[in-house]
């Protein structure tokens, strides 16, 4: 699935798009446990807030926009937890991060028919930041994506800078954290439509976005994050909470403690049961 060529063409631009990672009856099914999830599960918000709405939506649509959201989707169906494990797409992430990967989250990014929620240019080491570069954000399509929805647009070569300093705050208190919106242009980035079943990766340090979705029909991709265990994450979503390891195995630590469903450890002493 990935090739040497793939390889360095990922790290020289900071994403990848990787066709036909799953198969139609897979998709399918994880489509089909995705919609339960938003009937039963998904939160419907107004999305990202910051000034950078009034750039990307006029002010009837910026009212109306929404966003559909949830995370860690393999806690609530078995269809996600075989995604996220998928033999073929843990094999890709090896041949990109190396021999050990760590699952981190995963987070379903559901933009609503007409008004659904645009994306500001930004990176995603701003929500959860770790300490290197071996982490790769992976976006399953479950939809066909092209201008019209919300394709996904990458800034290319931007994560060979590292992590860049993103607004998270305005006169009305905190916001969102984004990149200036008279900076870092969505016009100015790359599109990268996508077929279902395809995904597309890029680094944790690539900047990126993406357009309102104009159709009439919910534009459906799940972002997963991948990472070599040994990448500490300082802050943001899901820090300190160990991921389950999806190829190889974990380093320890000297003298490290086990692991604990109560918290990132537990006592250096086993607990008897």
């Amino acid at each position: 699935m990935i090739t040497s060529e793939r390889v360095d063409f990922f790290w020289q631009h900071g994403y990848l798009h990787i066709p036909q990672v799953f198969t139609e009856e897979e998709i399918d099914q994880m489509t089909t446990d995705l919609d339960w999830m938003i009937d039963v599960w998904a939160h419907k918000t107004p999305g990202w807030s910051g000034p950078w709405r009034k750039t990307y939506m006029d002010k009837e649509t910026e009212k109306k926009s929404k966003l559909i959201a949830m995370h860690d989707l393999y806690f609530y169906s078995e269809s996600w937890m075989k995604g996220v494990t998928n033999d073929g797409l843990c094999d890709a992430m090896a041949a990109l991060l190396g021999p050990e990967v760590e699952l981190h989250h995963s987070t379903m990014h559901v933009k609503p028919p007409e008004t659904g929620h645009p994306f500001p240019m930004h990176q995603d080491w701003a929500f959860y930041q770790h300490e290197d570069s071996r982490y790769i954000d992976v976006l399953v399509h479950l939809d066909d994506t092209d201008a019209n929805n919300g394709e996904i647009r990458f800034l290319d070569g931007s994560h060979k800078e590292g992590a860049r300093a993103h607004i998270t705050s305005n006169a009305s208190g905190p916001c969102t954290p984004f990149l200036p919106t008279d900076q870092y242009r969505l016009a100015d980035a790359i599109p990268v439509p996508a077929k279902a079943g395809d995904v597309v990766c890029f680094s944790i340090h690539t900047v990126h976005g993406s357009y309102i979705n104009q159709t009439h029909r919910n534009r459906r991709i799940v972002r997963i994050g991948y990472r070599d265990p040994d990448n500490r994450q300082t802050a943001g979503q899901s820090v300190g909470r160990p991921g389950i390891m999806v190829k190889g195995r974990r380093r320890r630590e000297p003298e490290q403690p086990l692991f604990s469903i109560n918290g990132p450890h537990i006592s250096r002493k086993m607990k008897s049961g």
